[in-house]
């Protein structure tokens, strides 16, 4: 029998650097197809298509985060089966990410300029939460799950009733963080004390506030 490979802090060093490379700067393919790919292109206004992509930057920019949130708190989980559990939920964001991006070519757009500093920041805060335990590690994905649900509502109700493909990404997205948070919860999350949850729906509020333009 072979024994299992011991990785040394530089092959967990290289293989972190090479997720935030190809999640910032690269193109992650996702696996499963585009929700939106049989759904016909409807032509919009430039002020709808202007609005739609903003929204789908947001989107982005919170796949950028949920990566970095992930592969953050994996890092330094200290049960495999927590750490096989952050490492699955990310590949599905990894799908969100694509068809985010795929759907920000077709609006003539771009991600955001602030990607590198996104990912950054969500990793060192999966870190720190996971650092504290894997219990409170699945509560930060139990309580961010909950919040990009809620802005996803939002996003679904304010894009133009004509980008039928953006809302077909969206409800995917949605059914599948919803699914997270409730995995997480069943893994034994415990649920954040006040401030914490305020103190993130703010820092998403600002996010999304610079997403929408940069």
């Amino acid at each position: 029998m072979t024994a299992a490979r011991l990785y040394t802090p530089l092959d967990q060093f290289l293989t972190e650097t090479q997720r935030a490379l190809e999640t910032v700067l690269g193109n992650p393919p996702a696996r499963r197809p585009n929700p939106a790919a049989q759904t016909p292109e409807v032509e919009l206004t430039e002020p709808e298509r202007r609005h739609a992509a903003g929204l789908m930057r947001i989107n982005h920019v919170g796949e950028i985060c949920a990566q970095g949130l992930y592969f953050g708190q994996a890092a330094v989980a200290r049960d495999a089966q927590t750490r096989g559990h952050l490492l699955d939920a990310a590949q599905e964001e990894t799908d969100h990410l694509a068809w985010c991006a795929d759907r920000l070519r077709e609006l003539d757009s771009r991600p955001s300029l602030f990607n590198p500093l996104w990912y950054a920041g969500s990793y060192a805060l999966g870190a720190l939460a996971g650092l504290r335990g894997d219990g409170w590690s699945l509560g930060f994905v139990v309580e961010t799950e909950h919040q990009v649900e809620a802005h996803l509502d939002e996003h679904l109700q304010t894009l133009p009733e004509a980008d039928l493909r953006s809302r077909d990404i969206l409800t995917v997205m949605k059914a599948d963080e919803a699914r997270h948070a409730a995995h997480a919860e069943q893994a034994g999350a415990r649920v954040l004390p006040p401030p914490i949850p305020a103190l993130m729906a703010g820092a998403s509020n600002l996010m999304k506030a610079i997403a929408y333009r940069l």
